[in-house]
């Protein structure tokens, strides 16, 4: 199988994932009322360490599909800040709703690859270097997701926000922090972990076939 073709199947294989763990109950999307927390990251991040940026920026892309799709068809609390095709009483969404709903997810694709890459480097002389950038590139990979996503939400729906949550107006970046530590912190746990675990296996198995 040459390079190209292998990279194909696997770009596949991960797309495939994505969508099945996007649409199996508690398991891509675990919806927490207010927002949903996700683990559809891990194989976005992986593949992007895996294929490189531009497929990993497609699998990103992927995610952000799934995310429309899952907050129109199963929303949660904040479901509009995702979906310009949800609303909950006179807060809807709108194109801005694809702007969060896409780039942080194409950027989880993009940003472990270099992360991963110039860890790496730096360390090009030291033993397991893997075990090293893999955990990193996995945190700020998460990381990217939950910062941009919270931080969009934040300017482009702070009103919706604040009337969706029953609060006022001034304490809408208090509880997008909260939210992003509350949400955020474990996710980047999980994705340190797996990130390391699988993606060291699969680069092992990606050498010998290279």
């Amino acid at each position: 199988m040459s390079k190209k073709t292998y990279h194909m199947v696997l770009t596949a294989l991960f797309a495939a994932i994505i969508i099945l763990m996007a649409f199996i109950p508690f398991l891509g999307y675990i919806n927490l009322v207010v927002i949903k927390a996700t683990l559809i990251h891990v194989p976005v991040i992986i593949g992007s360490i895996l294929l490189g940026p531009k497929r990993g920026a497609f699998l990103g892309f992927v995610f952000g599909c799934t995310s429309l799709v899952n907050n129109t068809i199963n929303p949660s609390l904040l479901s509009f800040a995702f979906s310009p095709f949800y609303s909950v009483g006179d807060v809807g969404g709108n194109f801005f709703s694809l702007v969060i709903c896409f780039i942080p997810r194409i950027l989880v694709g993009v940003v472990p690859y270099f992360v991963y890459i110039g860890i790496k480097k730096l360390l090009k002389q030291k033993k397991g270097g893997d075990f090293a950038a893999l955990p990193v590139a996995g945190i700020l990979g998460a990381v990217t997701n939950t910062l941009l996503v919270m931080h969009l939400i934040y300017f482009g729906f702070s009103e919706q926000f604040a009337a969706a949550k029953e609060i006022a107006i001034s304490a809408v970046y208090n509880a997008i922090v909260a939210i992003i530590f509350a949400n955020g912190v474990p996710e980047a746990i999980v994705a340190a972990v797996l990130v390391t675990a699988v993606g060291k296996a699969l680069l092992q198995v990606q050498s010998r076939m290279e």
